[in-house]
């Protein structure tokens, strides 16, 4: 495995390989289970959460918990981590089952997100997490300011449902209405409703990004949030 997310090399090449290779590929190869990404993973999703935290605890010295952990949760999130990890060509190297492959799996958030955390789990067992501090400094956390100023538009889902259970306790209802595109990178279209009342539509590449792109229309529509210009 030649990829050094840290722009250091890993001593570990074997590790840094599992890292990168999707349940399906070992399913289909009947690999051992330790010979995928999970067990990193888990590792990894750790490492970030510790790290970010301390990182925003640095740099927002009189947000409250509660701010700090709304921050959060978007940075670590698999839109957010794919994101990143499609921006340095992460995705080029996870290593697949041929039927994940040929069902989109190198384009799914959740794949790359998880593929993300592995290989920092990798770099901190191999004792650099000083590296992987100073590349999520400057890398993730720049997507905080963005978050910080419009933290309304990443979490319209969560807004557009305190505003409807303020008013009678009922939810919004998300609906797939369409999905177009190539197989291997489909686009959803989502509607959703309140009371019978179709609300808005949104769409994007999962049908979380769909969902969240709607509710941020609907509470745009309804005057809950202010939507930006350039949406």
């Amino acid at each position: 495995m030649q990829f050094n997310l840290l722009d250091v090399e890993c001593s570990d090449k074997e590790l840094l390989t599992t890292a990168f290779t999707h349940p399906s590929y070992t399913k289909e190869h009947s690999l051992d289970y330790s010979k995928n990404y999970e067990r990193l993973e888990f590792l990894g999703d750790a490492v970030l959460k510790l790290v970010v935290s301390n990182l925003l605890y640095d740099k927002y010295p009189d947000y409250e918990e509660g701010e700090l952990s709304k921050i959060r949760s978007i940075l670590v999130s698999d839109m957010t981590l794919s994101k990143l990890a499609f921006e340095m060509g992460l995705d080029e190297h996870i290593i697949l089952g041929t039927g994940e492959e040929h069902t989109g799996g190198r384009h799914r958030e959740s794949n790359i997100a998880c593929c993300f955390e592995a290989v920092l789990g990798v770099y901190y067992l191999d004792g650099k997490i000083d590296y992987v501090e100073k590349f999520l400094n400057e890398n993730l956390m720049p997507y905080s300011d963005d978050i910080e100023q419009h933290f309304e538009k990443y979490n319209a889902k969560a807004v557009l449902q305190e505003y409807t259970q303020k008013i009678n306790g009922e939810l919004p209802l998300y609906q797939v209405i369409e999905m177009k595109g190539p197989p291997h990178s489909p686009v959803f279209v989502v509607s959703v409703s309140y009371q019978g009342n179709v609300l808005a539509q949104g769409e994007g590449h999962t049908k979380k990004d769909a969902q969240q792109d709607a509710a941020y229309k609907a509470c745009a529509e309804l005057g809950i949030i202010e939507e930006e210009n350039n949406e």
